[in-house]
């Protein structure tokens, strides 16, 4: 078993300060990472450097085990960077915490020898597991990997057919080398290019036992890494942790569009329809009201987000497990910061005029990257938003997961 680790841990406060620092570089960088459809092995590397990644990572490996308000701290600033690497950051950090609920000889595999090695994943049971003496022979195709190309070990959905051959079977997550799929180059797209989201592909690849996880366990509170990882924080269902790891990327993106146009506006004279003399667009009473609509929208997505990871932590902390009733308030209050968010882009979006339409600004990927974001299943406002309601109203979850 791996000894705990002793060195010295930055603070959460330290995380947010490193993770601010770093976001001129990677605002340097959108054009080059979105040209080359991934974030590349130096931004990559920067952000492990900063330990940025250790935010939810548990302690024997050398983690910070913080809460999720700490961890969306961090997510936060390095999307207001770039929007892409954001979105790789935030899944591939919380995926941290999700390996700290396999068992301990799976959690060996993936940081005994390697405490900087992350994990990409995709979440649709798209494969099948049949067992096999020791484990299981995984077979498929999984869409929508985002990161894996700067990942080294992969974690896909996949479903354990029934020994009967009658039922649903199990369904479960599988963790291999990214080394054992094959990469489809077809993440040609118009938002979140630089997230590298491609398909994998796997045949009759081995997992042995210890590297299967069952959906319950996610789920349960008590998952089999709780053995040797006791942090409430991996009793946190998995999708609540997925749903803020989304949501913290999506309001970073916001506060960069927010930055880009509030630094960009400030200097900017208008050329003058043709009735009209050039005036500086700061002045522009519409446009001071959507800085002060955007600036609004984001700084309440954020109160709201935090409130409600607090909440989650409180509650975990105290041993308790989450009500139906607080997990669809958050999947709904998720949700709400998202189209939160993505109103302020468009508000200000609407209002950079035809200088906003290079390909070559900053202000136009955001708005592509934010509305690629919100699409998300999982930030869906039509389901999610249903979802809250339908509890509230005493009715059943229905199919979401949350």
């Amino acid at each position: 078993m791996t000894p705990p680790a002793t060195e010295a841990l930055p603070t959460p406060e330290e995380l947010v300060a490193r993770a601010r620092a770093l976001a001129p570089a990677l605002r340097d960088a959108q054009t080059a990472t979105e040209a080359a459809r991934l974030v590349s092995p130096e931004i990559f590397e920067q952000l492990l450097d900063a330990e940025l990644h250790k935010v939810l990572m548990p302690a024997r490996y050398g983690g910070c085990e913080y809460g999720l308000n700490n961890y969306a701290d961090v997510a936060f600033e390095v999307a207001r960077g770039c929007g892409a690497t954001g979105w790789v950051f935030a899944i591939t950090s919380k995926y941290q915490a999700f390996l700290a609920m396999f068992p301990p000889q799976a959690q060996d595999d993936v940081w005994g020898d390697n405490r900087r090695a992350v994990t990409a994943a995709s979440f649709t049971p798209a494969g099948t597991a049949t067992p096999t003496d020791g484990g299981y022979r995984l077979s498929g195709t999984w869409m929508y990997c985002s990161g894996v190309d700067n990942s080294t070990w992969m974690v896909v959905a996949t479903t354990v057919p029934p020994a009967s051959g009658d039922g649903p079977g199990v369904k479960g997550y599988a963790l291999a080398p990214t080394s054992d799929f094959s990469l489809e180059d077809n993440w040609h797209v118009v938002g979140l290019a630089g997230t590298g989201s491609k398909n994998v592909h796997c045949e009759d690849v081995f997992i042995p036992e210890h590297r299967f996880l069952t959906f319950e366990d996610t789920m349960s509170g008590n998952p089999p890494g709780a053995e040797v990882n006791a942090a409430p924080l991996y009793s946190v269902p998995l999708f609540s942790m997925i749903s803020v790891s989304l949501c913290a990327a999506i309001m970073g993106m916001a506060q960069g569009a927010y930055d880009e146009f509030v630094g960009t506006t400030r200097a900017r004279v208008t050329r003058g329809a043709a009735l009209s003399q050039p005036v500086p667009m700061a002045e522009i009473p519409s446009i001071q009201l959507r800085v002060g609509d955007a600036a609004s929208s984001i700084d309440a997505a954020r109160l709201l987000v935090d409130r409600d990871c607090r909440d989650i932590m409180a509650t975990i902390n105290a041993g308790q497990g989450l009500t139906e009733q607080q997990r669809a308030r958050n999947k709904g209050n998720l949700g709400f910061a998202t189209q939160l968010s993505l109103q302020a882009v468009d508000r200000i979006f609407e209002a950079s005029g035809g200088g906003g339409l290079f390909s070559s600004g900053r202000l136009q990927r955001y708005w592509r990257d934010i509305h690629a974001a919100s699409s998300h299943i999982s930030m869906n406002w039509d389901a999610v938003g249903a979802l809250h309601g339908r509890i509230a109203l005493g009715l059943p979850p229905g199919p979401a997961q949350f």
